[in-house]
């Protein structure tokens, strides 16, 4: 976590999952370690986390945000979305999950968000 939450307030969540067509990427996707930093300190971020299948080529990231606004801007700025400009024609089937959430419910867990995925 990066923000102690208020149990009351609401937040977003998102869960993304990325997948690459060709193996062949799966090592350059790893060199997004500039994301990570940028997420370290992006405004409005309660925490994240970040599940790899690279067998797979499947990539999953689990966030929450103070609100959908400081969720855009991390999205739109660089590096990230540089980055993934430069990887889209590597990516295969993208997928965007959110919903709200009180602070009540974080830290978010990954076996409801993969339910949520599924619904």
């Amino acid at each position: 976590m990066c923000v102690s939450p208020n149990p009351d307030d609401n937040f977003v969540a998102m869960l993304t999952y990325l997948r690459l067509k060709s193996s062949w990427r799966v090592l350059p996707f790893f060199l997004i370690v500039r994301v990570v930093r940028q997420l370290t300190s992006a405004r409005g971020l309660i925490g994240y986390s970040f599940l790899a299948r690279p067998l797979s080529k499947g990539f999953w990231t689990l966030s929450a945000w103070k609100n959908e606004e400081e969720l855009q801007l991390f999205v739109q700025h660089p590096p990230h979305a540089q980055i993934m400009a430069a990887m889209a024609p590597y990516m295969g089937e993208a997928r965007f999950v959110r919903w709200t959430v009180k602070g009540s419910e974080l830290p978010l867990r990954w076996d409801d968000a993969l339910r949520r995925f599924s619904a």
